[in-house]
C-alpha cells in the first residue's frame, strides 16, 4: 500500500486540471499578448480565470495578478510595498511587522528589507502559534507601513484571525498581507469583510499544477514591480502568461468543497485522537481546534523524526518532519521553537497533511505502522 500524507508539500494535479490544461498545451497555444485570434483565446482563458479566482476571494478580477507561485507572491508583497512607500510615513525608518512563524521566503524577504535599511519587528506567538491581538497592536508605529501574518500555518496547521488582524490594520492605516497558500479554498477568506490589503495564493497545494499562483492586490494600494518587462499583468507583472498553469489554477479552485474540507476535518481529529492514546509521550503541535482542515503534527519524545520518515516511507507512507522548503535542513524547525518546544522534541516531529484522496483504511494502516516504528525506535534509544 502506498499512502501519501504529505499534503501539505504539494498535492497531485486532480485529473479535472489536467483535462483542462491539456488543450492549452498544443491547440490553444496562443501568447495572450498577440492581437491576432490564437492570442485572443489565450487572453480570453486568463479573464475567465482571473473571475473564478477572484470569485473565491470575493475581490475583483482586476485585483487578481497571476505570478509564479507561492514564493514569488509573498517576496513581491513585502519588497513592492515597502519600496513603493517608503516615504509614505514622516517619521522613522519604514517600519514591517511579522511573525516568528511565518514562511521562510516571507522571513527571509524580511532579513532581505532589514539589510535594505527597513525595520522589522518579529512578533511572539503562544503555545498554540497564534499571534495576540493586542502585542500585534503594541507593534505598530507610526513609520509602520505593512504587516504580514500568515493565515494557516504550513506546518502546525495554526489559523491566524486574519479579520481581526485585518481590522487593527485598517483602522491604523497600514498595509495588512496574509500568506493563505496552506488556507486558500480550506479557510473562507473574504477580502472585503477581514480587511486585507493584499493575498498570497497558489494552485499546488489544491490540486492544480506547480510553477503558479497569484498576489490579491486590492485597488488603490501602490505597489512596485518586482519584475520588469513588457507590462503584462496591469504592469505589475512582467512575463508571458503561463496560460495552461492559470487555467489549471482556476480549475483547481473548484476542486475542494465544503464536503472535502469537513471529509478531511473528520480523518484530522480521528488521527488527533488515536495517536496520544496509543502513543506514549506523543504531543500535537498546533492549535488543537483552531488549525487546517487537513494538518497534523505531533512531537514524539526520546526519538528522531528523520527515522520515523524514513521508516515510514519504507512502509509506503509518505509525511514530513517539516515544511517541505526547509525539511533538509539540521536546524530545528524554527515554527517548532517558536512555540516553546525544545530542540530535542522539534527533532522528533512528524507532519502529516492529509488530502482529499485519503482514506479512514489508508489513516488506520498509517497509526499501526507508526505506532509499531515509534516503538522500535524508542527501544533503540539511549534517551529512554
Amino acid at each position: 500500500m502506498k499512502i501519501y500524507l504529505d499534503n501539505a508539500a504539494t498535492t497531485p494535479v486532480a485529473k479535472e486540471v489536467l483535462e483542462v490544461m491539456l488543450p492549452y498545451f498544443s491547440e490553444k497555444f496562443g501568447n495572450a499578448s498577440s492581437i491576432h485570434s490564437y492570442g485572443r483565446e489565450a487572453k480570453e482563458a486568463i479573464e475567465k480565470s482571473r473571475e473564478k479566482i477572484a470569485d473565491k476571494l470575493n475581490a475583483e478580477p482586476g485585483e487578481i495578478i497571476f505570478t509564479s507561485g507561492g514564493t514569488e507572491s509573498n517576496n513581491w508583497a513585502l519588497k513592492g510595498i515597502v519600496f513603493a512607500n517608503k516615504n509614505l510615513k514622516d517619521s522613522g525608518k519604514p517600519h514591517i511587522i511579522t511573525t516568528k512563524i511565518e514562511h521562510s521566503c516571507v522571513l527571509n524577504s524580511a532579513k532581505f528589507l532589514e539589510k535594505n535599511g527597513f525595520e522589522v519587528t518579529y512578533l511572539d506567538v503562544d503555545k498554540y502559534g497564534l499571534v495576540e491581538t493586542e502585542k500585534f497592536e503594541e507593534a505598530i508605529r507610526k513609520d509602520t507601513i505593512l504587516a504580514t501574518v500568515i493565515h494557516g500555518n504550513n506546518e502546525i496547521g495554526t489559523v491566524q484571525n486574519i479579520g481581526e488582524l485585518g481590522k487593527i490594520c485598517r483602522e491604523h492605516e497600514i498595509y495588512f498581507h496574509t500568506d493563505a497558500c496552506q488556507s486558500f479554498t480550506k479557510e473562507d477568506i473574504d477580502v472585503k469583510k477581514q480587511n486585507l490589503d493584499l493575498v498570497t495564493i497558489n494552485a499546488h497545494k489544491i490540486y492544480g499544477p506547480k510553477g503558479v499562483g497569484a498576489l490579491y492586490v486590492r485597488g488603490g494600494v501602490k505597489i512596485e514591480p518586482l519584475l520588469n518587462g513588457g507590462g503584462h499583468e496591469r504592469n505589475l507583472r512582467s512575463g508571458t502568461e503561463n496560460v495552461p498553469g492559470i487555467v489549471g489554477f482556476a480549475k483547481a479552485s473548484e476542486i475542494i468543497t465544503r464536503a472535502s474540507v469537513e471529509g478531511m476535518r473528520n480523518l484530522r481529529d480521528y488521527l488527533i485522537k488515536r495517536i496520544p492514546e496509543e502513543i506514549p509521550k506523543s504531543r500535537l503541535n498546533g492549535h488543537p481546534a483552531q488549525r487546517l482542515c487537513n494538518n497534523v503534527n505531533f512531537s514524539f519524545r526520546n526519538i528522531e523524526g528523520e527515522s520515523m520518515l524514513m521508516l515510514l516511507d519504507n512502509a509506503g507512507i509518505a509525511v514530513s518532519t517539516g515544511s517541505a522548503c526547509s525539511s533538509r535542513s539540521l536546524e530545528p524547525s524554527h515554527v517548532l521553537t517558536a512555540i516553546g518546544l525544545p530542540p530535542e522534541e522539534s527533532h522528533g516531529s512528524l507532519r502529516l497533511s492529509l488530502g482529499i484522496y485519503n482514506t479512514r483504511e489508508e489513516i488506520d494502516y498509517t497509526v499501526e505502522n507508526l505506532k509499531k516504528i515509534v516503538g522500535r525506535l524508542r527501544n533503540l534509544s539511549p534517551f529512554k
